[in-house]
């Protein structure tokens, strides 16, 4: 491993005393006033073990909202509990029996034990494995109040005491031994009636100011609380009102009135989104800071009578009116929540482009590509998590090649483009490159269309010798190349990533007409469309897995500035977040968390590299010696 002494020129710098030191009594080093700065405005450290260590920037989300996975049933007024957008619970709703009960594992839902007592427009609250159903509504005649409530324990409803009243659209707020539930109609007229919730009995106490139904809700237990929106007959609220156990006071109104909003967060930290203004449904986003309401980045889609749960930085919102369809889901990643960051690192020696990559943030590898003036390279180098080196050459020197491998000892280069467009496959066992058995299909421009490993690795579309778009697809076993089914949609210039050649994602490509944003899932036989990118683009950087994957930089149409968006798939959607530092088709590698750009086409060809980490505290180790 290459040092620090070796590579600057000096030991790291003592800054015992340094007033920002987070760690009392280590070593540190402050980059943002050293000229030997390896990177600039970061802060190393040295823990008095002769290891430097890199602390990533703390960068954070401004909020937005990505597609979640959807209901099985499709359903409105429905109720939700849970602590995040990855650990939620929807029961209720106007589906028929109304019962349905439906668990969120941060993906997909599942279907789990229903209420006992099926109704819609009720009130939840609590965790997915630790929740309270309480009050509703069914208008199946006879049209039926509730008061019931209902104890779920994770796998289960079991009965318990009920509300003193029925009534439909109450707001809810905290645990399933600390509840609180408000407003509501109960068939002659919207109530501001309040009851709180001790584990086993309802209690009466003070109403809200103001009489509402469908009111949103959001606090932590019993003796405190946020009400917000509603309506009473033709009128549309904004009023909120905090609770203290005993009383509730008005404070500052959102910004738009409307009713049946996905509410959830507590007293000093709430999110409203969704709901009804009486003349069209929402997508209005408003966030609470204790005294106002700031809006935020809209849904995607409008909706009202949404199940909401979690918290006012990891909200799920399912379901709804005015949704397509209504079993549809949205998650909202929260201002302030840590995001990734894109980190200038050490150059390439050689700039070029139509360069492949493989391995981890650690410990990559680039090879191939063309460096100009001098035109196709077998260009080999390695990286230690500090530095490139210059390594033994590829055997067929060829650019727009395939890259797989999970470290920069172990490597594959696939196929690619010189005098003419090859099958040939390298592998490389950390100092030399070796012929093995060739691509059933000669194929170029398929720089980041390789994922896998040296004995598990897939390539996917490209170009054939006639310059046709392919769709067909090869894994390799470690001996042999195994075409197996095709894509749905052929072109080049794909990104894939993926652990192995059983499961990936390919996604972008460029296509006549258009660059589109197609993405697709590989399980192993077959390939399934799933939600596209943001950003349709061509020749993006790739790293990650199936379903933990990011895509960054790549080519617009020719003429055209090149990308430097980042974009973010967690196994349902694609959301954006930090941008790189510099915009170009680049070689990627990593995983979604910590992942390398290399290289690539601004134009012209460059030999910057970049670093991606998430989240903002992850260090990287490097001896000082």
């Amino acid at each position: 491993m290459a040092t620090y002494l070796g590579t600057h020129g000096s030991k790291i710098q003592n800054y015992t005393t340094d007033p920002d030191n987070p760690n009392t009594g280590e070593v540190w080093y402050n980059d943002t006033t050293n000229p030997d700065n390896p990177i600039q405005g970061e802060v190393w450290y040295n823990d008095t073990d002769n290891v430097l260590k890199f602390q990533y920037p703390n960068v954070t989300a401004a909020g937005s909202w990505r597609t979640g996975g959807s209901l099985n049933t499709g359903r409105a007024l429905l109720a939700g509990a849970g602590a995040s957008s990855s650990a939620a619970l929807m029961f209720g709703g106007n589906d028929g029996p109304g019962g349905q009960t439906e668990l969120y594992n941060g993906s997909s839902y599942s279907e789990v034990n229903d209420l006992n007592t099926g109704r819609d427009a009720l009130g939840g609250v609590g965790i997915s494995t630790a929740a309270l159903a309480f009050a509703g509504y069914k208008d199946v005649p006879p049209d039926t109040f509730y008061a019931n409530t209902e104890l779920w324990n994770g796998s289960n409803w079991t009965e318990v005491n009920d509300l003193s009243a029925g009534r439909l659209g109450v707001g809810s707020n905290g645990t399933t031994t600390s509840a609180l539930g408000y407003g509501g109609d109960t068939g002659p007229a919207q109530v501001g009636n309040t009851e709180s919730y001790n584990g086993t009995n309802w209690t009466e106490v003070n109403d809200l100011n103001q009489a509402r139904v469908y009111v949103g809700g959001a606090g932590a237990s019993n003796t405190s609380a946020l009400a917000f929106g509603g309506n009473n007959g033709g009128t549309y609220y904004a009023n909120t009102e905090t609770w203290n156990g005993t009383n509730w006071t008005e404070v500052s109104d959102l910004n738009t009135a409307r009713r049946a909003m996905g509410a959830e967060g507590t007293q000093t930290s709430a999110i409203a989104a969704a709901g009804y203004t009486g003349t069209a449904n929402s997508a209005n986003t408003e966030l609470w800071n204790g005294s106002a309401w700031t809006e935020t980045t809209d849904m995607s889609d409008n909706g009202n009578g949404v199940g909401s749960a979690g918290s006012s930085t990891s909200t799920i919102i399912s379901g709804g009116n005015g949704r397509s369809p209504t079993a549809s889901s949205e998650e909202f990643i929260g201002a302030g929540t840590p995001q990734g960051a894109w980190t200038t690192i050490n150059s390439l020696n050689n700039a070029r482009e139509g360069l492949a990559g493989a391995g981890i943030y650690t410990s990559a590898l680039v090879f191939g590509g063309e460096i100009p003036p001098t035109g196709l390279t077998g260009d080999t180098e390695s990286y230690n998590g500090s530095n490139w080196t210059e390594v033994n050459n590829l055997n067929t020197v060829r650019r727009t090649m395939g890259g797989a491998g999970a470290s920069n000892t172990s490597a594959l280069a696939i196929g690619g483009w010189g005098p003419s467009i090859y099958a040939n496959t390298e592998s490389w066992n950390g100092s030399s490159w070796t012929e093995v058995n060739d691509l059933n299909q000669a194929r170029a421009k398929i720089d980041n269309s390789g994922c896998g490993t040296q004995t598990s690795a897939l390539v996917a579309g490209g170009a054939n010798p006639t310059s046709t778009d392919l769709n067909n697809c090869e894994t390799w076993n470690g001996t042999n190349w195994t075409e197996v089914n095709d894509l749905n949609s052929a072109g080049y210039g794909l990104a894939v990533a993926g652990a192995n050649n059983t499961a990936a994602l390919a996604f972008g490509r460029d296509q006549n007409p258009g660059r589109p944003a197609a993405t697709e899932l590989w399980n192993g036989s077959n390939w399934t469309e799933v939600n596209d990118l943001n950003a349709a683009r061509s020749n993006i950087g790739a790293a990650g897995t199936s379903t933990a994957a990011i895509g960054f930089g790549g080519s617009n149409p020719p003429g055209t500035p090149r990308f430097t968006a980042t974009e973010d798939w967690n196994g349902i959607s694609w959301q954006e977040t930090a941008d790189m530092n510099t915009a170009r088709n680049t070689a990627g590698m990593g995983t979604s968390t910590n992942a390398i750009g290399a290289g690539g086409s601004l134009p012209p060809y460059t030999g910057v590299a970049e670093e991606w980490a998430v989240p903002g505290n992850i260090t990287k180790t490097i001896s000082t010696d």
